[in-house]
């Protein structure tokens, strides 16, 4: 898509200069320099037919109105809003509401203007041409190889991705159940590492629940689709018939989905005030969504909602709600900062994605690139040069993951061993670090993975500890 594109701009571009210079091969009169709209789309009707006739090699007109239109969207540097061809259409509807043949991560674009050069650039600006990583779905290809949120996509089948929007990434990542893909990775640190990945069928997941002890209970809510709040209802159903007394929701990694259903499931924990509203360009308010009195989460329980960088868009409208009504007590990481609404509009076959308002909190806060802060940030601690050192040579030399391959059930002694080994070998990662990766690896080896992970989750270990200990009633009113 991406050469194809080149080349019919380059063509365009081409076209251009040979108009301004002989002049007489276009009317003057449709170059002129009026200002109203309707200047310009005749402008651009004359461009069109005299490059459909005059291009050196036959162009369709399909390709030209495709490459014009895509380019339209592009020049808002918006990087939400884009023209969809008929496929982007159908991947659209896959990805909300049922499956598709990929390697199953969710990847954005950064917006706003390039940042200029200099040493003192954040890893996140280092890369600003390149695509994000935002989350890996559970149980893909891309969960089970150990790519993680934040990652930046350097390269695929060995071209560089520099330059390529989402959707162009998205387009080559997709493809035959079967059929292999080469992805290479840079990580926070300079880490990087090429993983080939096998396509599958990718299966949108939407929650999964269990009890934490006997009196917690916890819903991960992995994508806002048609389904979560039935999802969410069959959890809250569960939760009471085990006779809960304090709910973890966990919403990192869960990289947004359908405004909609965010607002039934917040609406299945409000009960009175506003969820959401949304805004144009005037600050003339669009939409305003507010919470009925009923209910399925009692008012008496209370809430801990666990947040990441993978957090974004309708995951960062639950958090919003949530913190800015005092209905639950956020922890973990500042959230990715997707504020924006979009507009699915279909356009013959094919359609576009528009950036047309921005969300806003019940205070009336927008967190376009901010994010949400959580009330206690709780994360894994920041690496020296010499662990990520280390960490780099785990990944590039594959050791945890031929280590569980040789071991396929989980044996303390053989990892104790195992971890002393690294030690030996010159590994400086602290033992707990070089534990949870070996679980994370077990555990993307598994078809249904563990809902959870008390013993290296230090987040969701913090929040049950609130509970347990009393302390979550001090620590949500110290907030207020």
């Amino acid at each position: 898509m991406k050469s194809k594109e080149r080349i019919v701009w380059v063509a365009v571009t081409a076209v251009l200069i040979t108009a301004f210079i002989f002049t007489a091969a276009i009317p003057m009169r449709a170059l002129s320099s009026r200002s109203n709209n309707d200047q310009y789309i005749e402008n651009l009707s004359v461009l069109f037919e005299f490059i459909l006739r005059n291009y050196v090699d036959e162009v369709s007109p399909q390709q030209l109105y495709e490459g014009a239109a895509e380019g339209l969207f592009q020049s808002l540097n918006d990087p939400y809003s884009v023209y969809l061809t008929p496929d982007d259409m159908e991947d659209f509807s896959d990805t909300t509401t049922g499956s598709f043949g990929g390697v199953g991560m969710f990847i954005s674009k950064q917006g706003g203007e390039r940042p200029d050069y200099s040493p003192d650039l954040t890893f996140r600006e280092k890369y600003f041409d390149f695509v994000e990583v935002i989350a890996p779905i559970e149980g893909t290809p891309a969960y089970k190889a150990g790519i993680s949120a934040g990652d930046f996509i350097l390269s695929i089948n060995g071209e560089s991705a520099e330059g390529y929007t989402s959707d162009e990434a998205a387009d080559i990542l997709r493809g035959v159940p079967g059929t292999d893909v080469d992805l290479t990775i840079v990580r926070n640190g300079g880490i990087t590492k090429t993983f080939t990945l096998t396509r599958a069928v990718i299966e949108v997941p939407t929650a999964k629940y269990a009890m934490l002890d006997n009196e917690t209970g916890y819903l991960k809510i992995m994508r806002w689709t048609p389904y979560t709040k039935d999802s969410v209802q069959e959890a809250a159903d569960f939760f009471r018939k085990n006779r809960y007394k304090s709910l973890v929701i966990d919403v990192r990694g869960n990289p947004g989905g359908l405004l909609s259903s965010v607002v039934e499931v917040a609406d299945m924990i409000l009960d009175s005030g506003t969820i959401v509203s949304t805004k144009d360009r005037n600050m003339t308010t669009i939409e305003e969504f507010n919470a009925s009195r009923k209910i399925s989460i009692p008012k008496n329980i209370p809430i801990v909602l666990l947040t990441d960088k993978g957090s974004a868009s309708a995951s960062e409208i639950l958090a919003g709600a949530l913190k800015d009504t005092g209905r639950a007590y956020l922890v973990g990481e500042t959230t990715f900062g997707k504020g924006s609404v979009q507009q699915i509009r279909s356009f013959g076959d094919s359609g576009f994605k528009l950036t047309t308002s921005r969300y806003y909190t019940p205070d009336d806060y927008n967190i376009d690139k901010i994010g949400i802060e959580p009330h206690m940030t709780i994360k894994e601690d920041e690496l020296s040069d010499d662990e990520l050192d280390s960490l780099a040579r785990l990944l590039h030399e594959n050791s945890i993951a031929v280590f569980v391959r040789d071991n396929p059930s989980e044996d303390k002694t053989k990892t104790d061993a195992f971890v002393a080994k690294m030690k030996k070998d010159g590994i400086v990662l602290e033992d707990r670090l070089i534990r949870k990766l070996i679980r994370e690896e077990y555990n993307r080896t598994l078809n249904d993975p563990p809902v959870f992970d008390l013993e290296y989750d230090k987040a969701l270990r913090y929040s049950l500890d609130l509970f347990e200990q009393n302390k979550f009633d001090a620590a949500l009113n110290a907030v207020k």
